[in-house]
């Protein structure tokens, strides 16, 4: 059982409900389960050309989308950050000093056994326990 639980979420998929409960039957008594969604901005060579308004504005729908998300779920702390999503999980997990991500991934397809995907990277880099579930 875990004490500190980081629940990465991607707003635009529908399967953060089943890593929640996940979560929660992985979490010990008087534990915290955190909602993490990474923004993720524009790179270098295109913000550029995206007015900071924009960005700003972009980064403040998805975080009232993902307060709405879990504003049933008092057991879950929502939190958003800015960054590369792989990276940024697990900068997160380590500076919460979280004892477990659980994380949702698709099935793989070509892409991401050449690229990887970011279920991929948090697997080879967590400072902690991580649980995917494939949907």
């Amino acid at each position: 059982m875990y004490k500190n639980i980081i629940v990465p979420m991607a707003l635009d998929h529908g399967i953060a409900d089943k890593t929640i409960q996940i979560a929660r039957t992985l979490l010990s008594e008087g534990g915290q389960i955190t909602a993490l969604h990474v923004h993720e901005a524009p790179e270098n060579s295109v913000a550029v050309y995206v007015d900071e308004n924009v960005m700003q504005n972009a980064f403040k729908r998805a975080k009232a989308q993902l307060e709405e998300r879990v504003a049933a779920m008092p057991d879950v702390k929502a939190m958003i950050v800015s960054g590369h999503s792989g990276r940024t999980i697990v900068d997160t997990a380590t500076s919460m000093k979280a004892d477990c991500i659980v994380l949702g991934s698709h099935k793989p397809g070509l892409i991401d056994y050449l690229l990887g995907s970011t279920a991929a990277r948090v697997v080879q880099h967590a400072p902690c326990a991580v649980h995917v579930a494939r949907y």
